[in-house]
């Protein structure tokens, strides 16, 4: 039996940034148990075209920077901080296993195993059963579930002869067809149409269902850095001001997307999802080339000649590619408390930045002893799903960002760590000069005023 400090169970982005914070932090053990064959989670099963989507800045663990904090001078990514691809990802994890944890000798790697619960562990190979002890706590770092297409079952029923994939097995497949029909409106779906177009396809060849439009957030919002603050905290003060003059729920939106906070890809349609996926003004002027939208619920079933949907049904090509971009990714889960008794679930306490809320929590674990303390620090959110979840989760945020600010010792933390997003570039001090100050005195005047009005409209919407 091994005996450890701490068992986390799940080497993805979020038990690899709680493990790296605990190293950082204290002198504690631990032992990482994961199915997968190597650290990344879901990054091991993800299509090969796949990027973040937020600035590597603001993933990976606190202790190694992701990416070489470069500008990208091509493609629809040009100008903002680069995006990680899937593999880049991969590698940084597996390089981080190598190279940090395991040399500091405070880490046990059970790669292939599933855990059992009561400290059982058994090898994918071998069947053998191992069983760890824990003196401190166990960690659950899968409460997201992540599911990605090639781990997808789907929820509609395909006929014989219709050819559906996966986004994985598109670089092969592809070529072979010249209709494609992408299924779903998230953020896979988009990568799908963006890279559909980049490698050539007609747009008029490309047929899109989307169950439900998304509003999305505008990259160039999100970078991090003195050279983008007035965009990224002067954004933020647009947000805020934005909240605090919105009379109603479609007021608010109407007024974010005005100063350019969110984006849909069709302006003549109002979203009803939002799931947090951030895009670049680029990519969504490429995918509204793509005209053959379908607006007529999810799919029920795919023949080969039609398409049946939950209001109606339209005509199929016979040799079409169908993708399979459906899966729901993360979320679907209710809240647990995150610290409770021998456990810590980790969940998401600041909107869209799962990796920071995995350092926040270590380090919350690490210097407060009251239960009841961390867990009023660390209060979980719900991933958005409906468009209404933006108030929810903006207004979550101010909130704890109000908790947290209260202990100074705290707030340095957060704005120090390298994690902590575009949030902390309000209080960034190597940003001067009068523009900057203005900036900082709009944050300070319009921040509680659009937590009052938001508090008031998530009231109003029970």
């Amino acid at each position: 039996m091994l005996t450890t400090d701490y068992l986390i169970i799940g080497s993805g982005a979020v038990g690899m940034t709680f493990a790296d914070q605990l190293l950082t932090e204290t002198d504690a053990e631990v032992a990482i148990v994961d199915r997968h064959h190597m650290p990344g989670g879901h990054w091991n099963d993800a299509y090969s075209f796949v990027r973040l989507h937020q600035p590597s800045a603001f993933y990976g663990v606190g202790s190694r920077p992701l990416g070489s904090n470069r500008i990208d001078e091509t493609g629809f990514n040009k100008g903002y901080y680069e995006l990680a691809s899937g593999a880049e990802v991969t590698s940084y994890f597996e390089r981080l296993m190598r190279e940090r944890f395991l040399p500091s000798g405070r880490v046990h790697y059970f790669p292939m195993c599933d855990y059992l619960g009561d400290g059982k562990v058994r090898s994918h190979l071998s069947g053998a059963v191992h069983e760890i002890a824990f003196r401190k706590k166990l960690v659950d770092a899968t409460y997201f579930n992540t599911t990605v297409p090639s781990t997808h079952t789907p929820s509609f029923e395909v006929a014989e002869g219709v050819k559906l994939v996966t986004p994985n097995a598109l670089p092969r497949t592809a070529p072979d067809h010249e209709d494609h029909v992408i299924l779903g409106g998230g953020k896979t779906a988009m990568d799908v149409g963006v890279w559909l177009l980049q490698m050539g396809a007609r747009p008029e060849k490309i047929r899109w269902i989307v169950p439900r439009d998304c509003w999305v957030i505008n990259r160039d919002t999100t970078q991090p850095g003195e050279a983008f603050f007035q965009r990224s905290a002067g954004g933020q003060a647009d947000l805020f001001e934005s909240v605090v003059q919105a009379t109603s729920v479609t007021d608010l939106f109407e007024r974010l997307e005005g100063v350019g906070q969110l984006l849909r890809i069709d302006r003549t349609v109002q979203p009803t999802m939002y799931r947090g996926a951030t895009i670049s003004v680029a990519e969504v002027e490429m995918l509204r080339t793509i005209k053959d939208v379908v607006r007529q619920g999810y799919v029920r079933r795919i023949e080969r000649d039609r398409i049946l949907l939950e209001r109606g049904e339209v005509a199929g090509a016979p040799d079409a590619l169908y993708i399979d971009c459906t899966a729901r990714a993360v979320g679907g889960r209710p809240n647990v408390p995150v610290f409770e008794g021998d456990r810590i679930t980790v969940q998401m306490i600041r909107a869209g930045l799962i990796c920071f809320s995995s350092a926040f929590t270590a380090h919350i674990e690490a210097t407060h002893d009251d239960e009841a303390a961390k867990n009023d620090l660390c209060l979980p959110m719900q991933v958005g799903s409906s468009h209404l979840d933006w108030l929810r989760l903006t207004l979550a945020d101010l909130r704890s960002g109000r908790r947290w600010g209260v202990d100074k010792a705290l707030r340095r933390w957060v704005s120090e760590h390298r994690l902590s997003g575009a949030g902390a570039g309000a209080q960034d001090a190597s940003a001067h000069g009068p523009e900057a100050d203005r900036i900082r005195e709009r944050l300070r005047e319009a921040r509680p005023k659009a937590e009052a009005n938001l508090a008031r409209m998530v009231a109003e919407l029970g």
